[in-house]
């Protein structure tokens, strides 16, 4: 009875470290793995932003996506064909070792107005929703896209909405506001006003006792720094 529990034991040791090395090379996947065993079940993965966009506006046809080197951009092909793969030549360039070289491509059918996804004999498969892709397959919303080990999600945007002009009143307190920024910014308090008023009178009187000369106040400073204080400037303050 102690020998099977010591067993037991260490087999479910050897899962859970099995488990902690899947979890910190490709925490992504497993995550994914566990949200289609569960969808009530939280997400404890890193979040996961990185998208692709497919934009049909009138005949301009585009993905929008920050799969490509770290940002986000517009991406336009006249065959409206996208490749994704870890080679650089690829419309979306995946720099991860679980993508080949030519993985998979995205393009746009003008039939039907629709995205699909194409699989291009890649080694570790393409992913729509946990299933494997072997046939061109349509994009829906919020489709989750997995290459290899790489997952994003697919949004897809055909309408565009235009919307009324800003009231002549938001106009108005919006430029008012825009004002009172500059006014604060260049405001200056009664308190400096005051102090500043007290530097010209004491220039003044420095200049009157011949003290400062009518040469900028900081060269004056200066020289009246580097001499021995005058007799006239004791007699003033002590006299005051």
């Amino acid at each position: 009875m102690v020998e099977f529990l010591e067993r037991k034991l260490e087999q479910q040791l050897y899962l859970y470290q099995s488990f902690l090395k899947i979890y910190e090379h490709h925490s992504s996947l497993l995550d994914e793995i566990l949200q289609l065993e569960n969808p009530c079940q939280p997400s404890f993965g890193t979040r996961n932003d990185l998208y692709i966009e497919g934009v049909v506006n009138d005949s301009t046809i585009s993905l929008v996506t920050n799969l490509w080197e770290d940002q986000t951009i517009t991406l336009r092909q006249s065959q409206q064909i996208w490749t994704l793969g870890r080679d650089r030549i690829n419309g979306i360039h995946i720099d991860n070792p679980y993508v080949s070289r030519y993985h998979a491509m995205i393009r746009f059918s003008e039939d039907e107005q629709s995205f699909y996804l194409v699989d291009l004999n890649s080694t570790n498969g393409s992913f729509i929703n946990g299933e494997r892709v072997y046939q061109p397959t349509k994009l829906k919303e919020s489709d989750r896209i997995r290459l290899g080990t790489l997952t994003f999600s697919f949004f897809l945007n055909t309408t565009t909405k235009f919307l009324p002009d800003i009231s002549v009143k938001l106009l108005i307190q919006s430029n008012s506001e825009q004002d009172a920024d500059v006014k604060t910014f260049n405001y200056s308090s009664p308190k400096t006003r005051i102090l500043d008023e007290q530097a010209d009178d004491t220039l003044d009187m420095l200049h009157s006792i011949g003290v400062m000369n009518q040469e900028s106040p900081a060269t004056s400073i200066s020289k009246l720094l580097n001499v021995e204080p005058k007799s006239e400037i004791l007699d003033y303050f002590l006299g005051k």
